[in-house]
């Protein structure tokens, strides 16, 4: 949070299963369009937060499996935990609020006595979470009986049934709409609460989201029973909660248009990249756009190859250099010239690249530094190197698109290293 220097324009708090990520769409195409549309017109001034009932094991284990970005700040295990930046650096201050009237040891003696409730895995049960598995039928009785149980204890909890089968028992302050709330304080006492919040979800535990005030909320086209059946007993007439028409993260972009907290449109939205001229120079904007048409050049995607190929010559500088991360040098024109050669190459592969945290710099009065990850995907693989872009705004205009000089990157550690032949800008 401490990167913006004022009020974010907007916050996204979205969940990760079944909003965020779309399980049935294997070409992630709901996602990307998300990722494209957040690092060219939203990283800079606004603030990412995923919100999810994953522990942070299968929190780390998704973003392996998924295109996913980085979020400023990710609130994991119902809402018990909360974390900041890539480090996910723990809130103490929240742990210390979640201890009050809550007791491990008690929780799990009192539900070992449930023959209905099935323990998750162990990487599931957490410092301020217990979680099991439940029958349908079962789980409003067995919801009720144990929490009479637990207050007789002397604790003070909150038990939160999601997905007709996931049962999760908490500390009474816990949840995602605590922890968002917590954040909204947190922001606010810092002078930097956003000017608009966008919370997202799909089931019974993304609810209490929707109940923080002056929250806008979606529910997606593929929202659960249990989120709608809440939504027409406590916010059928509430017009800042909306369910979408468009499944997932698609229906993300859909809220931000219906209630126009920004621009709605993603670049993978924009059929002809060559055709989209800016009034202004936007640094962010031209790296996913060059992105995105590698992955399409790599896929057979694009058409009019050589007047591409030809534009592209045309905004990098013919001393430009690009740094592999091998650390071998060549000039950028050597490799644009060299693109002919992967033309197609990752057709019908489920090939996708995303550029993720792009945060441009400007240095002079026609210069800036962009740095960014850069990923490409070739079915379960991923590989991902540090970008550091130079560009430049010097005898050219806004519709002509900045001049690159430089390109540098460097392998990010733990990904999988391609070779120097088969790893393209």
């Amino acid at each position: 949070m401490d990167r913006l220097a004022s009020s974010p324009r907007l916050m996204i708090v979205s969940d990760l299963d079944h909003t965020m990520v779309d399980h049935h769409d294997p070409e992630n195409l709901s996602i990307l369009r998300f990722n494209a549309l957040w690092e060219a017109k939203y990283r800079h001034d606004s603030l990412l937060v995923f919100s999810t009932g994953r522990s942070p094991v299968l929190y780390k284990q998704l973003r392996k499996e998924k295109p996913m970005l980085t979020p400023d700040i990710t609130i994991m295990s119902v809402g018990t935990e909360i974390t900041y930046g890539d480090d996910m650096v723990p809130d103490e201050g929240w742990v210390e609020f979640l201890n009050q009237k809550w007791d491990r040891n008690i929780v799990s003696e009192e539900t070992s006595k449930f023959s209905e409730l099935t323990m998750q895995s162990e990487t599931e049960q957490r410092q301020h979470k217990a979680s099991f598995y439940v029958e349908k039928g079962k789980a409003q009785e067995v919801m009720k009986t144990l929490s009479e149980r637990l207050v007789n204890r002397g604790l003070d909890v909150k038990i939160i049934y999601s997905g007709g089968m996931d049962l999760d028992v908490l500390p009474q302050g816990a949840g995602k709409g605590q922890a968002l709330a917590y954040l909204h304080k947190k922001l606010k006492d810092a002078g930097k609460l956003p000017k608009n919040t966008l919370a997202c979800g799909d089931s019974g535990n993304d609810a209490e989201l929707f109940t923080i005030p002056d929250v806008h909320g979606v529910m997606v086209q593929n929202a659960q029973e249990e989120l709608l059946q809440w939504h027409a007993e406590n916010a059928k007439n509430n017009p800042k909660i909306i369910h979408a028409t468009e499944r997932c993260a698609a229906g993300i972009i859909e809220a931000i248009g219906h209630f126009k907290l920004g621009p709605n449109i993603s670049s993978r939205d924009v059929t002809d990249l060559s055709d989209a001229k800016l009034d202004h120079f936007d640094p962010a904007y031209e790296v996913v756009k060059f992105y995105l048409f590698f992955e399409r050049w790599r896929r057979a995607e694009v058409e009019n190859a050589e007047v591409y190929l030809s534009n592209l010559k045309s905004v990098c500088s013919p001393s430009g250099v690009f740094v592999h991360p091998s650390g071998v040098e060549r000039s950028l024109h050597d490799c644009i010239d060299k693109l002919k050669d992967c033309c197609g190459d990752k057709k019908d592969k489920q090939y996708r690249v995303w550029v993720d945290q792009v945060f441009p710099s400007q240095i002079d009065s026609d210069t800036w530094i962009v740095k960014f990850k850069k990923w490409e995907q070739t079915g379960e693989e991923q590989q991902g190197c540090l970008t550091t872009v130079k560009v430049s705004s010097k005898d050219v205009k806004p519709s002509e698109g900045l001049t690159w000089l430089h390109v540098h990157q460097t392998w990010i550690a733990g990904t999988a290293q391609n070779t120097r032949n088969d790893w393209f800008f």
